[in-house]
């Protein structure tokens, strides 16, 4: 697991990311943020869309739904261009905290 501080401040990227690649439902954010975290992040509702329904606020998501072939509509959330253009900013600046921090911890810091 995450500690906490450190999660709470990788959020909003994170889902940025996660939906930068196309519109995604609630479920398939949860297990995509799960698996690329080797189960370090596991989110339940009550943590995911107070985020999702912020960025909403924020004008960087937007929300729609969509008919499922196997069930009920789904509520999918996709990035706005506000959201990518937001994205955008916040890689450039996790890439410039990130090369400050291996050039302090050294090379293996990139070996993850």
């Amino acid at each position: 697991m995450f500690s906490k501080r450190l999660l709470a401040a990788s959020l909003e990227p994170l889902m940025l990311s996660l939906l930068a690649d196309g519109p995604k439902y609630g479920y398939q954010i949860i297990k995509r943020a799960r698996q690329l975290s080797n189960d370090r992040i596991r989110w339940s509702n009550s943590k995911l869309y107070p985020l999702l329904h912020r960025l909403e606020g924020n004008g960087l998501v937007e929300a729609f739904w969509q008919a499922s072939d196997s069930g009920p509509d789904r509520k999918y959330y996709r990035l706005t261009p506000k959201g990518h253009a937001a994205l955008a900013a916040t890689k450039k600046e996790w890439l410039s905290m990130n090369a400050i921090f291996a050039q302090l911890w050294g090379p293996e810091l990139a070996m993850g």
